[in-house]
C-alpha cells in the first residue's frame, strides 16, 4: 500500500511569462527526472510539447508529470496563463489538492495571476506563493508580497527574504531555520552553501520570523499562551502550525528565488513537501444527484479500499491515441478492470494505463486513490465524466465550463479536406469543453466558437499543422433577423391558364406583427366554404416557407401572425398547389408593406475591471451602443453588466484589454433580438446585396 501522506498534487499557475513552466523545468532537474533543462525561450521545454507553444513561447494545454522529492510523490500539472485558455486552469485546480501561484519579480501580481488566484479561492485550493524572477532588472520583492496583501486581499506569510536584488541575487534566507542558503555563479541547483545570516540582513531576518511565528502560533492556542509567556516554538512546532494554517488558507507560505537560476527551488519544494496537504487531508469531493446535480450529502473519501470514483478532468490526442486524464478519489483501479461511466451509462473496459511525465509515458498496471495518471484509449469518456465501480453507481460534482464568445465561419478548401476536418474537429471538441462547433444552415459553413480571437487562431493553427486541413477562415459573422412592425390587411389571386385544368385560388387575409418570440402563427375564419378547409393548410405552408428568408436581406423572420378570412374558388381549377403559391405571392406582395425590420442580436455582457478604469471601460461601452444595466465593486475590482449588440463586441477583448493595462476580462452571452438603428439596418442590407452580387 502506497502512504497517502506521501503525495502531493500540485497545479503550478501564474499570469503569462511570469516562469511558471521554467519553475517546473528546474523542480525536475531538481528531482532527477530530467539531466538537461530546455528553455522556454530556446521552445525546448518538456512541458510545453505542442508545436504551438514552442513557437510562441507560451503554455496552452495543461500539461501532467510525476516526480519525487524527500520521500513524497509530487504530481505536478503546469498550466497556462493565457486569459484565453483558462478553462485548462479552472479544470485543473478541480483535480488538485494544493498550487503554487508564481508572480514576476518585477511585474508583480498580473491581471490572470487575479483571476486563477480567484478560481483557485473558489475551489478552495491551499497554496503557497513563488516570488520568480528576482535577478531581473526591476525585481522587488517586498512590492510583490504587498501586492499580494493589497490587489488579491490574501495573507502571506514570508517563509524566505532575498539575499541581494536582480544582478546581485544570489541566495535566500530561510527564517524557520535562520540559515542562508547562497549559490555560486555556476547555476547549478546543487552548488549552494548553507550559511549564518549576513550581518547586513540580520535585523531585517529577525523582524520576519518574528511576523512568521505571531501570525502561525495563532493556529494553536496553547503554543500562543506561550509565545506570549515568551516561550519561542520550535521547529516542528511552526511547521505544524504552518501547515495547518496553510491548508484552512488562513495564510499562504511565501518563498523566493529565480527558477531561470536555479536559486531558491530547494526551500520552494521543501514547503510543498512540509506545508502543502495530502490528498487526504483536503475536503473530500461531493457525490451529487445525476439527474438534479444537487448534492446528495455523500462524499468520495481519499481510502484505496473504498469503491473507485475517479473524474476525467482532461481528455488529450497526441501520437499514441487518445488519453483520458483521471483523477483517482477514492478505490483502486486496475489494467483490465471494467468501470462506469456514470454520465452516458456505458462500461469501458481499462486497456493501458500509463503514468504522464510531459510527452513521454511509463506503463503502470495499477492506480489508487490520490493518483493523477492517464488512460489510453477510452471511447465515449468526456471532460467531467465519473468513472466508478459498476456496483456502485456515484456521479462526482461536475465541472461548468464558460460559454464560447466569438464565432468564425470555416470552410475546408477541397472534398478531401472536409472528412479530415470532421474526425479532427471532433477530437478538438473532446479535449477542450470552451471550444464548440457548429453547422450554420443557411450557407453550410462550419461555425468554430470559443473563448476569444487568440484561442480561434490557435485551433485553426492546430487543424492546419496537426491535422493537415487548408481551410478558407472568414470573418466574424453575426446572425441577424427581420420582422414586421404593422399590421397590413390585403389580397391575393393566383390565375393561371393554358391549356387543359388551369390553377386558380384567391385569398384575403391579414398581416400583423406577433408577440415577441412567437415566431410564426397562423389562423382562418373565413365562413361559408370560400375557401374549402381542406386547402388551409396549404395557405399556411406558403406563408411559413416563406419565413426563412425575408425581403429586406433575406434574413430568416421572426414574429409574424396570419389570419386567413375569406378568398374564393374555383371547383375545377383550385388545388392545394394553388392555394400554396397564392401565399407564397401574398407575403411577397404584403411584407414590405408591414414595415419590414431588421433585428440584431443583443448580448448580455458582464465585464470585470479594476476600479481605476470604470470610467474608460463605461465610456467605451456606451459608444459600442450599450445599456449599462447594473455596477457592483468587489474585493479587486468592479463588475459592470450591459446590454450590448453583438455586432459592436468584435475585437472587444483587445480593446478591454488595452483600456485597463490587461486587467480587464469579460464574459457575454446571447440575451435576446432587439430592432436594429436604421444606419445600422442600411450598412448591413448594403453589404449583404454587395456580397450577393459578388457570388
Amino acid at each position: 500500500m502506497t502512504d497517502l501522506s506521501k503525495y502531493r498534487n500540485i497545479g503550478i499557475f501564474a499570469h503569462v511569462d511570469a516562469g511558471k513552466t521554467t519553475s517546473t523545468e528546474r523542480i525536475l532537474k531538481l528531482t532527477g527526472k530530467i539531466h538537461r533543462t530546455g528553455e522556454v525561450h530556446d521552445g525546448a521545454a518538456t512541458t510545453d510539447f505542442m508545436e504551438q507553444e514552442a513557437e510562441r513561447g507560451i503554455t496552452i494545454q495543461s500539461a501532467a508529470t510525476t516526480c519525487f522529492w524527500k520521500d513524497h510523490r509530487l504530481n505536478i500539472i503546469d498550466t497556462p496563463g493565457h486569459v484565453d485558455f483558462t478553462v485548462e486552469v479552472y479544470r485543473s485546480l478541480k483535480v488538485l489538492d494544493g498550487g503554487v501561484g508564481v508572480f514576476c519579480g518585477s511585474g508583480g501580481v498580473e491581471p490572470q495571476s487575479e483571476t486563477n488566484w480567484r478560481y483557485a479561492n473558489e475551489s478552495g485550493v491551499a497554496r503557497l506563493i513563488f516570488v520568480n524572477k528576482l535577478d531581473r532588472m526591476g525585481a522587488d520583492f517586498y512590492r510583490v508580497v504587498g501586492q499580494v496583501k493589497n490587489v488579491l486581499g490574501a495573507n502571506p506569510l514570508v517563509m524566505t527574504l532575498p539575499i541581494g536584488i536582480e544582478d546581485d541575487f544570489k541566495g535566500v534566507i530561510d527564517l524557520l531555520n535562520m540559515k542562508a542558503w547562497i549559490w555560486d555563479e555556476s547555476g547549478q541547483p546543487e552548488n549552494y552553501t548553507l550559511e549564518d545570516i549576513p550581518a547586513e540582513y540580520a535585523d531585517k531576518a529577525a523582524e520576519y520570523r518574528e511576523m512568521m511565528i505571531e501570525t502561525a502560533v495563532e493556529q494553536d492556542d496553547e503554543l500562543m499562551m506561550a509565545y506570549m509567556d515568551g516561550e519561542e516554538p520550535t521547529v516542528e512546532q511552526l511547521k505544524a502550525c504552518i501547515r495547518k494554517g496553510t491548508r484552512d488558507l488562513a495564510f499562504f507560505p511565501t518563498f523566493c528565488g529565480s527558477a531561470f537560476k536555479n536559486k531558491g527551488m530547494q526551500p520552494m519544494l521543501d514547503g510543498v513537501v512540509d506545508y502543502l496537504p495530502a490528498p487526504t487531508e483536503v475536503e473530500p469531493q461531493p457525490l451529487t444527484d445525476k439527474d438534479t446535480g444537487e448534492a446528495t450529502g455523500e462524499v468520495a473519501k481519499v481510502d484505496a479500499d473504498e469503491p473507485l470514483r475517479a473524474l476525467a478532468f482532461k481528455i488529450m490526442d497526441d501520437r499514441f491515441g487518445a488519453l483520458t486524464f483521471i483523477r483517482i478519489y477514492s478505490g483502486k483501479l486496475n489494467k483490465g478492470d471494467t468501470i462506469l461511466n456514470s454520465a452516458t451509462g456505458k462500461t469501458e473496459r481499462i486497456g493501458r494505463m500509463v503514468e504522464m511525465h510531459a510527452n513521454d509515458r511509463n506503463e503502470i498496471s495499477s492506480a489508487q486513490a490520490g493518483d493523477i495518471i492517464a488512460v489510453v484509449g477510452m471511447k465515449n469518456v468526456q471532460t467531467g465524466h465519473t468513472l466508478c465501480d459498476p456496483k456502485h453507481e456515484c456521479t462526482l460534482e461536475p465541472m461548468i465550463f464558460p460559454t464560447p464568445v466569438i464565432e468564425i465561419a470555416v470552410k475546408p478548401k477541397d472534398k478531401g479536406a472536409s472528412e479530415k476536418m470532421g474526425i479532427a474537429i471532433g477530437k478538438m471538441v473532446a479535449e477542450d469543453p470552451s471550444f464548440q462547433v457548429e453547422t450554420d444552415e443557411e450557407t453550410g459553413d462550419t461555425i468554430l466558437k470559443g473563448m476569444g480571437e487568440l484561442h480561434l487562431d490557435i485551433k485553426v493553427d492546430i487543424l492546419k499543422r496537426t491535422y493537415g486541413v487548408e481551410l478558407e477562415v472568414g470573418q466574424p459573422q453575426v446572425a441577424y433577423r427581420e420582422t414586421i412592425t404593422q399590421p397590413v390587411e390585403d389580397s391575393y389571386t393566383h390565375k393561371k391558364q393554358s391549356g387543359g385544368s388551369g390553377q386558380f385560388g384567391k385569398i384575403d387575409y391579414r398581416i400583423k406583427p406577433g408577440e415577441t418570440g412567437s415566431g410564426f402563427t397562423f389562423s382562418s375564419t373565413v365562413v361559408g366554404g370560400n375557401v374549402p378547409k381542406e386547402f388551409w393548410p396549404a395557405v399556411e405552408k406558403g406563408f411559413a416557407s416563406m419565413m426563412q428568408e425575408g425581403v429586406l436581406a433575406g434574413f430568416p423572420v421572426l414574429d409574424v401572425e396570419v389570419e386567413l378570412f375569406d378568398g374564393a374558388y374555383h371547383a375545377v381549377d383550385s388545388s392545394a398547389i394553388a392555394f400554396e403559391i397564392a401565399a407564397k405571392g401574398a407575403f411577397r406582395q404584403s411584407i414590405p408593406k408591414a414595415g419590414a425590420q431588421l433585428l440584431e442580436p443583443i448580448m448580455h455582457v458582464d465585464v470585470f475591471t479594476p476600479e481605476d478604469h470604470v470610467g474608460d471601460v463605461i465610456g467605451d461601452l456606451n459608444r459600442r451602443r450599450g445599456m449599462i444595466k447594473d455596477q457592483e465593486a468587489g474585493v479587486t475590482g468592479v463588475r459592470i453588466k450591459a446590454d450590448v449588440p453583438l455586432s459592436e463586441m468584435f475585437g472587444y477583448i483587445g480593446h478591454l484589454r488595452t483600456m485597463t493595462s490587461g486587467r480587464g476580462q469579460f464574459s457575454m452571452e446571447f440575451s435576446h433580438y432587439a430592432p436594429c438603428p436604421a444606419n445600422v439596418a442600411e450598412e448591413v442590407i448594403a453589404e449583404v446585396k454587395a456580397r450577393k452580387e459578388a457570388k
